[in-house]
């Protein structure tokens, strides 16, 4: 069977790096196994999803370097769930259930209090014909719950069977089905709650991987079962440790905690943001990837670690930087030249300038110093406004070649006897009015004569 992943948000909101961790490690392991990986999103909540959330999310795997094989939306599959439902009704395992939500809060304080689990006992399945008529004629509507497998004579008993499976990422997990209520897979009004689309849709899409956080590890003991009883041989699950932020609070899209487009709105590259979420909390260490075909190289499902991981925006900037030393000149050419950096200096600039910035758009604060000068004038001593007088005479005459900054701090050198940070530092804060940054043997060049000249404090 070709190997097919899905990733399937709610689109409510804008996708955070955790949602972002799940959509990289399923597109990595199609990667690795030339599989197929479809977008889902799981929209049967009609009055929250939106189809501008749908859009941004595209927007956002899209910038992380995903773009699925297929698209597809929950919200246009109804006839498919409603198929199923008659099919589980058939077979007797969906059944109708008439309680209220106090009255089954009831029950489950009534059975806390008997020392039970506050699981549903499954009352409905006693209901007689005129119980059911007095509850219509009261005006209720049933909810309908999936009859989880037990091998108990008498379903009413809360005594049920194990669900077991290889889990791709946690190994061999176990899911008792006796501490679960049976899940109520459709609601009074007759919408549908996440459980029975998911699986309808991963059967007859041909989903055969489903790798998501681990918060679903119990509801994949349920959805098990549910695919049996639709007569399809569940996929192989995985589940990965979640991400939290660096307090240890989960993410929300509500809150926009880490969203993606805060993160991308910050400056930081595609590739930093991919390679901490899928590599922070493994056993592998945390290196920027040039890109997501070498960053499936480092992908290993199993080598995730199986408690939380915080997520430190932090480190980001510190894969940042790496990917921008690197970036060579025709990645950031169109990029710099939205930014106003473009010309017959735009290369060697870039090559002067990457290995001091911590996002490309800083580059504009250094182009702007080499073609207008020091943004802030700074101030100096009565000496270093004369040895900067005398430096600037020595100032070597035009054509200028590569050694130009060499050859004129060596004349300095020989002329004032001034060495090391008192020679170097002075002509730093003069040419560029900041005390770090590229090698002025870079810089100096691309200042030309003129524009060194004017320098002059």
């Amino acid at each position: 069977m070709k190997v097919t992943v899905r990733f399937a948000p709610s689109p409510t909101g804008r996708i955070h790096i955790g949602n972002a961790r799940t959509a990289l490690f399923n597109w990595l392991f199609a990667l690795n196994n030339k599989g197929r990986f479809i977008q889902r999103f799981d929209d049967t909540d009609i009055a929250r999803s939106k189809q501008e959330f749908a859009d941004a999310i595209l927007y956002d795997l899209h910038w992380l370097g995903i773009f699925p094989d297929v698209t597809d939306y929950q919200s246009r599959r109804f006839e498919v769930y409603d198929a199923a439902v008659e099919r589980l009704k058939a077979a007797g395992v969906l059944y109708a259930c008439y309680e209220t939500p106090e009255e089954l809060d009831l029950r489950r304080k009534v059975r806390r209090t008997r020392g039970l689990p506050p699981v549903y006992g499954r009352e409905a399945l006693a209901l007689t014909t005129e119980q059911v008529a007095e509850y219509q004629a009261d005006g209720r509507r049933p909810h309908w719950r999936f009859l989880l497998p037990n091998f108990s004579s008498d379903p009413r008993q809360p005594e049920r069977t194990e669900i077991h499976w290889d889990d791709l990422v946690r190994g061999e997990e176990t899911v008792d089905l006796a501490s679960l209520s049976d899940p109520v897979l459709v609601r009074e009004d007759g919408t549908y709650l996440y459980t029975l689309p998911s699986v309808v849709d991963d059967i007859e899409m041909g989903v055969s991987h489903v790798i998501r956080g681990d918060d679903h590890v119990t509801n994949t003991g349920v959805q098990i079962a549910l695919f049996k009883a639709l007569g399809a041989e569940p996929p192989v699950f995985g589940h990965h440790n979640l991400l939290t932020t660096v307090s240890g609070e989960g993410l929300s899209k509500r809150t926009g905690a880490l969203s993606i487009e805060s993160l991308r709105e910050d400056g930081i590259e595609p590739m930093a943001v991919a390679s901490l979420a899928v590599l922070v909390g493994t056993s592998e260490n945390v290196a920027a990837a040039h890109d997501l075909a070498e960053l499936a190289g480092h992908f290993d499902p199993a080598a995730t670690s199986k408690s939380s991981s915080k997520f430190d925006p932090a480190e980001l900037f510190v894969l940042n930087r790496v990917l921008l030393q690197r970036m060579p000149f025709d990645e950031a050419r169109d990029r710099l030249m939205v930014l106003g950096i473009s010309g017959e200096h735009a290369e060697p600039f870039w090559l002067a300038v990457r290995g001091n910035i911590d996002r490309l758009a800083d580059a504009v604060a250094w182009w702007r110093v080499l073609r207008e000068g020091p943004q802030e004038k700074p101030e100096f001593s009565d000496d270093d406004r004369d040895f900067l007088h005398q430096a600037l005479d020595l100032l070597p005459e035009e054509p200028w070649n590569g050694t130009v900054w060499k050859d004129w701090t060596g004349k300095i050198r020989e002329a004032t006897g001034r060495k090391g940070k008192a020679l170097f530092m002075p002509l730093r804060l003069a040419l560029t009015g900041l005390p770090s940054g590229p090698e002025l043997a870079d810089l100096l060049p691309l200042m030309g004569r003129e524009g060194t000249m004017a320098r002059r404090p």
